[in-house]
């Protein structure tokens, strides 16, 4: 596994400033977590995507080829690097998930589906 970080520096609210990856000996993503300026995080593996973040369906291109673009940053990142980043996603993300469960519950609209 490689892992990496990308930086891109634009003024879009909707597009992430930070990505971070894990990828396979194949190139192709098997993680990847991105991070937002609105302090929005998404994330994707093999078994979840959304609708607006998922793995890519082709080889991730090489680091140099991206740093060469003057609006990214490139880098390689340690696997612990990554995990630390992956596992606070995570954790929000699920205690997101939480949350609107415990609300929905309280007011019984999980129980009153029509």
């Amino acid at each position: 596994m490689r892992y990496l970080k990308v930086a891109w520096i634009h003024d879009s609210v909707d597009d992430p400033m930070v990505y971070l990856g894990e990828l396979g000996d194949d190139g192709y993503e098997t993680r990847k977590v991105q991070l937002y300026r609105d302090g929005r995080s998404e994330w994707a593996d093999e078994s979840f995507e959304t609708a607006t973040v998922g793995l890519s369906e082709i080889p991730f291109p090489p680091l140099e080829e991206i740093s060469s673009q003057p609006e990214f940053t490139a880098q390689v990142i340690t696997s612990e690097e990554f995990e630390r980043e992956w596992n606070e996603v995570h954790m929000n993300f699920w205690r997101a998930a939480e949350f609107v469960l415990r609300c929905a519950r309280a007011q019984g609209s999980l129980l009153s589906w029509r």
